[in-house]
């Protein structure tokens, strides 16, 4: 009796133990289902966004807890605030005249409705219009554009809305050239590298992959935006600015051109706290973002509070009123 006392006992044991594995079990999954999953959009691989976007997603899963990180690869301004709308990312790049043309919902430049739920992460780096010809091509102005054979760009990405504004200021349309190629930053320089087509337009930080690359390939001149075309765009977001002397090879002297500054945003279903971290995480590791693209060390604290074509999230406000910012 007491022997099966025993053996009644030991397996109730055992069942209790079972009970208890399958509850740590639960537990665990339920902690790994807790994770909070954060998307970071970027762009074309070979521009400035992608590796800033790696660094970013980087220094978010070290330094917030309890979340992980992917980094996508994307058409950049345009497809990521369209996915932000459907809660399809946490945290994406984005020029500021494309996040405008999203609140408006302007359908040429790719939004089919407004976008109401985009939300201010911070403005970062400026974006600079980089008119990059083969020199064999004869092009020194943008006069000299007509007739020739360029691309502009992804379809309705950041850089193609540029295209479009810059070019219209210039009284330049799609028409008057030879060609027109929609294509991301490396498929243009490849096309270049060929003879295939005479110019790119990049809007990109300084010192994009891209052009370098180009540049140690082929002599290039880099096409001057005066300052008074710059300003016939008529939009705030389009800044005079100035590639400087020696950002790329072969590149002696500075050229006036537009810049336009880039902004991070996200959406209202991310929380607060996260929001938060994110905008935190940013800040406090800028060294390691200027390490992955030098494009980041045009990002400084004082002047990324400024109010954006989007409301800010109320996250990102939380961190830029502890700066005293707000």
């Amino acid at each position: 009796m007491r022997t099966r006392d025993i053996f009644v006992f030991d397996r109730r044991d055992v069942l209790r133990a079972g009970a208890g594995l399958a509850a740590v079990g639960a537990f665990g999954i339920g902690r790994a289902r807790a994770e909070t999953f954060v998307n970071v959009l970027t762009g074309g691989t070979s521009g400035a966004y992608y590796p800033i976007g790696v660094a970013l997603g980087g220094v978010i899963e070290k330094t917030v807890e309890g979340v992980k990180t992917s980094v996508q690869a994307t058409k950049a301004s345009v497809e990521n605030l369209n996915l932000l709308q459907k809660g399809q990312g946490e945290i994406g790049f984005t020029l500021a005249d494309a996040a405008s043309a999203a609140v408006a919902g302007n359908a040429d430049a790719g939004f089919k409705a407004p976008l109401d739920k985009l939300r201010l992460i911070s403005g970062i780096y400026s974006n600079y219009v980089q008119i990059v010809a083969n020199a064999e091509s004869g092009i020194a102005s943008l006069a000299d554009l007509k007739g020739k054979r360029i691309s502009v760009g992804a379809p309705k990405s950041g850089t193609e809305l540029n295209a479009r504004a810059i070019l219209g200021a210039a009284g330049i349309t799609y028409d008057d050239f030879a060609k027109v190629e929609y294509l991301p930053f490396g498929e243009s320089v490849d096309l270049m590298k060929n003879r295939q087509i005479d110019v790119t337009l990049q809007s990109a930080g300084l010192g994009v992959g891209s052009i370098k690359d180009l540049a140690a390939s082929i002599k290039i001149t880099i096409v001057p935006v005066p300052a008074d075309i710059v300003a016939k765009v008529g939009d705030a977001a389009y800044q005079a600015g100035e590639i400087p002397a020696g950002t790329y090879t072969g590149q002696d002297v500075a050229v006036p051109t537009a810049s336009i500054r880039n902004l991070l945003v996200s959406h209202d279903g991310v929380t607060e706290d996260l929001a938060y971290g994110m905008t935190k995480a940013l800040f406090d590791n800028l060294d390691t973002l200027a390490a992955a693209h030098a494009a980041a060390r045009g990002i400084k604290l004082e002047a990324s509070a400024a109010q954006g074509p989007v409301p800010i999230h109320p996250g990102a406000l939380r961190f830029f009123k502890e700066k005293g910012l707000a």
